[in-house]
């Protein structure tokens, strides 16, 4: 489902990666681990297509992501990636539903279709009570799953994860945690997972260890 090749990342005389190549199946939940700047977000980043290689190929479902202008990038991210980070970045002066709803509106798709979609999520996440509530009401734990809500809204492909129990306490963890995988088998959600949390990374399907700039 998800191929790349070769991949390159230079900041000036600074290699960052260095050929990395990583394939994921659809409905894998891939952990990446490594010390600190070791390329695991950047890497993220530029599956995520939030930035770009130097030199390498990359594709989703057959389609070539390097190959794509910046509008049909834009276009393709929303539809095919959903991201959930370490912040949640929830618009505080929005509602959970509302937030939950941005990426649909960012696809031109309609309000009524968006927020039954938004609902069925937030229902699914055990927060169908919360709704209405913005994030400053909410505690980490439900910020961090309205923000999952959010990465699943457009049912993509794959969700790329940022250190997604970073913020949050054991439990919270734990839970958040037991939530990829019930979303994994109640959609066939595909997951990469870029985490220093050990026990998150051993539950994946596979955890790969970052050196240097490399797979190790």
């Amino acid at each position: 489902m998800l191929t790349a090749s070769g991949l390159v990342k230079q900041y000036g005389d600074l290699t960052v990666l260095k050929e990395v190549s990583i394939e994921v199946k659809k409905g894998e939940v891939v952990a990446i681990v490594g010390r600190s700047g070791a390329g695991k977000s950047t890497l993220l980043h530029i599956l995520g297509t939030l930035d770009k290689a130097n030199e390498g190929s990359y594709a989703i479902n057959g389609q070539d992501v390097f190959a794509l202008n910046e509008k049909a990038l834009a276009k393709f991210r929303n539809e095919e990636i959903g991201f959930i980070f370490q912040f949640h970045h929830l618009l505080p002066e929005f509602t959970a539903l509302e937030n939950v709803c941005i990426p649909a509106f960012l696809g031109n798709k309609g309000k009524k279709a968006a927020e039954e979609r938004a609902k069925e999520l937030l229902d699914f996440l055990g927060l169908s009570d919360r709704m209405e509530h913005k994030p400053a009401q909410l505690s980490g734990g439900e910020q961090q799953r309205v923000a999952v809500a959010r990465a699943l809204m457009n049912e993509p492909s794959i969700i790329m994860a940022d250190e997604p129990s970073g913020n949050l306490d054991t439990k919270n963890s734990e839970d958040l945690h037991q939530l990829f995988f019930k979303l994994r088998d109640a959609y066939q959600q595909t997951f990469i997972i870029v985490t220093h949390n050990e026990s998150l990374a051993n539950m994946a399907d596979r955890k790969l260890t970052m050196l240097d700039g490399r797979f190790v």
